[in-house]
């Protein structure tokens, strides 16, 4: 898929307009504390990742069916590591993201167990390249399914298992794409 120049304009403005909600969603909340914090590992066999990140939580839900849909944002610093383009030595990068996140938990939202899915965007200090592919740009989606467990007396604690798809939606090419299965800890402070 290659964007036109309008569609560029057209993807810049909505991610434009998505960091506008975030502004105003903290604002309407009047507070910027967060809600909780992450640890996360993942892989994509040859690529390995460490995450740290926030959350806050949009204090929304809305009835779906037999469960409820919540959602919160979500803020990471990430380290690559991974086989550079010559095979003798690792290369590495960090990456930044936001994402809005969607959780569904079931049984009219009492569940412990979950899915969630958020597409957001990523932001990496070099073109990610190793020796098998390389991107053509910095600037990246990163789109995820979840599914996870919630723990603990008051459930502060909490598991998820999730694919993640990294790439530029045919911003630039070559666009191949990369595939993380990730591990995550989540606190939450409530």
């Amino acid at each position: 898929m290659t964007l036109t120049s309008t569609s560029r304009s057209t993807l810049v403005a909505l991610v434009g307009a998505a960091a506008c909600l975030v502004v105003a969603d903290a604002t309407r909340a009047q507070t910027l504390a967060p809600s909780g914090a992450f640890l996360q590992v993942g892989t994509t066999g040859d690529t390995h990742e460490g995450s740290a990140g926030l959350t806050w939580d949009w204090n929304r839900e809305w009835e779906l069916g037999p469960g409820r849909l919540t959602g919160f944002w979500e803020s990471s610093v990430s380290r690559w590591s991974y086989p550079a383009p010559d095979g003798r030595q690792t290369a590495w990068l960090a990456k930044f993201g936001l994402t809005p996140v969607f959780r569904y938990r079931p049984d009219s939202g009492t569940s412990a167990w979950f899915v969630e899915g958020g597409v957001g965007v990523n932001l990496t200090t070099t073109v990610y390249q190793t020796d098998r592919k390389r991107f053509s740009t910095s600037f990246n989606f990163g789109s995820h399914v979840g599914v996870g467990l919630d723990f603990g007396a008051s459930r502060q604690h909490e598991v998820v298992l999730r694919l993640e798809h990294f790439s530029n939606a045919g911003i630039k090419h070559p666009n191949p794409g990369e595939n993380f299965v990730q591990l995550r800890y989540a606190y939450h402070f409530h």
